[in-house]
């Protein structure tokens, strides 16, 4: 029994773990990445070097695309991966992006904004 005016720590049937993950986890620290690709999307790995190694080895294995099983595909995969973490992927990119943009306006005959 404890003595008169101290307090006993009651949990009321909650832990403290359980109490921890009740908070909404934050992931703007660390936003999910994810790539686009005719119309699906993929997550990539939380993980920079896993990143830049699997679109590293997409490219390195495109250029071998003349053997069997592998293709030519890969380098265009390769490089939508490393261009989540390179600057110059990133910048070639976004000039494809504005380019193709672009010739689907002329030809659709949308207004440019």
């Amino acid at each position: 029994m404890p003595a008169a005016g101290v307090r006993q720590n009651v949990s009321h049937g909650a832990t403290r773990n359980s109490r921890m993950t009740d908070k909404p986890i934050d992931h703007s620290l660390h936003p999910r990445r994810r790539i686009h690709v005719l119309g699906r999307e993929f997550h990539l790995p939380q993980s920079k070097a896993l990143r830049i190694s699997i679109g590293s080895g997409l490219v390195f294995l495109g250029c071998l695309g003349f053997l069997p099983v592998l293709g030519f595909w890969m380098i265009p995969l390769g490089l939508l991966v490393l261009s989540h973490d390179l600057a110059w992927a990133r910048r070639g990119r976004r000039r494809m992006n504005v380019w193709w943009e672009k010739r689907r306006r002329k030809r659709t005959g949308a207004p440019t904004r």
